[in-house]
């Protein structure tokens, strides 16, 4: 039983999906749904489409989900519903620099990931040779083995990694600079002559971001994996046996369904908890 005589946490969805169909909302939705449930919050979600309605909310909610999207992270700079995200950003940064006591938090997967790390500068943005998809391990870095985000997760951890652009050569000195920290990259290839792509980044205390999809359940995954068109993309990029593989994984508890029901409920511990104090 929900009680709604409890605080409301006011959850904001920012779609980057262009209208495009997708597994990532849902996934979004139901991570949240189950997290009321269980947690017996007087919890609400609104859905924002960003780019194709050009909808952006206000600074009135108290956590902000940005997802994951397709195309392009560049070439969107300087688009009207970019600078209103943006706008969006810098209002709850400033908000966050305030001696305030309710912090906001965000959360920003893969598209929105891209583009936080250009708007931050922190390292190069490129187009891969070709798609990565499926289920894949991702490698902590030092700072990544002490990230309540990351706790009660495997190292490597497995997950669901979706991407034809990347972000690689992580600037050093940029990331000293505004105190953020690189806490998984892309796992080691050691037959590959390739920069490891950034897979996981704190931007502040209230701020946290992850290249692949924490959201993805077994379910969606597999639907995508059985289709002709995605076959041939994983077969091409890793093998036919790394396919069969990939869908074994999706059998395995511990692997991207324990990501699913782990990091975001993790994160959301943390904010709420925050809230709760303040």
């Amino acid at each position: 039983m929900i009680q709604t005589d409890k605080p409301e946490i006011k959850v904001a969805i920012l779609d980057f999906y262009d209208g495009i169909a997708n597994e990532g909302m849902r996934g979004f939705r139901e991570i949240l749904d189950r997290y009321k449930v269980k947690n017996e919050l007087n919890l609400s979600y609104e859905v924002f489409d960003v780019r194709k309605k050009v909808e952006v909310p206000g600074t009135e909610f108290d956590i902000y989900i940005s997802s994951g999207g397709p195309g392009d992270p560049i070439e969107s700079e300087g688009s009207e519903w970019e600078k209103k995200y943006f706008q969006l950003v810098d209002k709850l940064e400033d908000h966050n620099l305030s001696n305030t006591s309710q912090k906001k938090y965000g959360f920003f997967v893969c598209h929105s990931f891209q583009l936080m790390c250009r708007k931050y500068q922190l390292g190069h943005i490129n187009m891969r040779k070709s798609p990565s998809f499926g289920v894949l391990p991702v490698n902590q870095t030092s700072a990544g083995r002490n990230e309540p985000v990351f706790e009660n997760m495997a190292d490597p951890f497995y997950t669901v990694d979706s991407r034809l652009w990347q972000v690689i050569n992580p600037d050093e000195k940029r990331f000293t600079e505004l105190g953020m920290q690189l806490l998984a990259i892309e796992k080691e290839r050691p037959h590959v002559d390739l920069p490891r792509a950034m897979m996981a980044i704190r931007f502040s205390d209230y701020f946290f971001s992850t290249q692949f999809h924490p959201e993805a359940d077994a379910k969606g995954v597999k639907s995508l994996l059985l289709k002709e068109e995605k076959k041939k993309e994983v077969v091409s990029e890793h093998g036919i046996d790394k396919y069969n593989e990939m869908l074994e994984r999706l059998e395995d508890p511990d692997k991207i369904t324990h990501t699913q029901n782990t990091m975001i409920p993790n994160f959301l511990d943390q904010a709420i908890l925050s809230l709760q104090e303040a």
